[in-house]
This record gives structure tokens, C-alpha cells and sequence, in this order.
């Protein structure tokens, strides 16, 4: 019961304070993960394939992932919904005083300076999750061999799908299923 309030609270702050979207939730759910150790870095890395690749919003799926991992059905639920939550409670709160709000210029200037930082958590994110799937420090710690310091076959991968992304034009979910087919046959085949 301790870990179904405390899951409460910690998506509760995540879905309160991660302005910027989805993708804004890392920066929480790696403080999550160091407080709590509930999931691993790693296993984050693996929130982000699975939310990327299944629809509905990144932040949401993200939080039903970490919420079951850590209390099964029902804590995916209270995590879910304690992220979703702080949201709905502003949208009724600026609906209701919508014609307040709008062209408030403390409100704007609030907003301004959101941007910045919504730019920062996200960038910070990114920058952690590479460090999960591009870059391998205990090897390069152990063997002093600045080849094994990068994951050759990750940053490949990510390097071709950037630029096939950019010329092909196609839809993001095909690259995200072309990657996941390519990681099972690499597991699988030893690569």
C-alpha cells in the first residue's frame, strides 16, 4: 500500500512539473528510478522504445509502463492516472478562468519562460537516453579501449535511420518496427 501512494505521488509531481510533453517526463523518471530504484536506467531506455511504438501519448504510456513494472495492473492504473491527473485539474482551472488568463501578460510571461526550460528537460532526457543506447562506459571502464566505448551497432542503426528518415519521408512507425525487427535479429543471430 506504502508503494501504490508513493507511485501516486511521484507521477503526481511528474505530471505537475514535466511541462514540454511527453518526452519531458525523463528527466522524473530517472530521478524516480535513482529514489526509488523501482526500474533502471536501462529499463527506461526500454519505456521509450515501447511508448514511442504503441499509440497514445509518450508521457502516458510511459507512466502505465513504469507503474506496472513496479506494481503490476494496479500500479500501472494509479501511475496513469496520477500523471494525467494535475492536468486535467489545470484545464478545469483555466477553462474556468479562461478570459482572465488570456492575453494576461504575467501568464505570457510565464509562458516564455517555460519554453527554455520545457527545451532543456528534454534535450537533458535525450542526452541520458543516449547514454543508454549509444554509449557503453562500464566496458570502456574496464578495458581502457576507446572502441569499446561506443555501441557500434546502436549508432549505426540510430545514423541510418536519421538520414532515411530525412530523404524517405516515411512515417515514424516504420522506422520504430524496422528497428525493433533489427534488434530481435541481431539478439537472436549473436550480432
Amino acid at each position: 500500500m506504502i508503494t501504490l501512494f508513493r507511485l501516486f505521488l511521484e507521477f503526481f509531481k511528474t505530471g505537475l512539473f514535466s511541462v514540454g510533453g511527453g518526452l519531458a517526463t525523463l528527466p522524473f523518471l530517472y530521478e524516480i528510478s535513482d529514489s526509488t530504484g523501482w526500474f533502471t536506467h536501462a529499463d527506461i531506455a526500454d519505456m521509450i522504445a515501447i511508448s514511442e511504438s504503441t499509440p497514445g501519448a509518450i508521457g502516458i504510456n510511459m507512466s502505465t509502463y513504469a507503474g506496472y513494472q513496479t506494481a503490476g495492473f494496479i500500479g500501472g492504473i494509479i501511475a496513469t492516472v496520477s500523471l494525467a491527473l494535475p492536468s486535467f485539474i489545470v484545464i478545469l482551472i483555466v477553462a474556468k478562468f479562461l478570459d482572465k488568463f488570456k492575453g494576461n501578460r504575467y501568464v505570457d510571461a510565464a509562458f516564455y519562460g517555460l519554453r527554455p526550460a520545457s527545451i532543456a528537460m528534454i534535450s537533458a532526457a535525450g542526452i541520458n537516453v543516449v547514454k543508454i543506447a549509444l554509449i557503453n562506459i562500464p566496458a570502456f571502464m574496464e578495458s581502457h579501449n576507446i572502441g569499446q566505448l561506443i555501441v557500434w551497432k546502436g549508432l549505426i542503426l540510430a545514423v541510418i535511420i536519421f538520414v532515411a528518415r530525412k530523404k524517405l519521408k516515411l512515417h515514424p512507425i516504420v522506422f520504430i518496427a524496422a528497428s525493433a525487427v533489427t534488434g530481435v535479429v541481431f539478439r537472436f543471430a549473436g550480432v
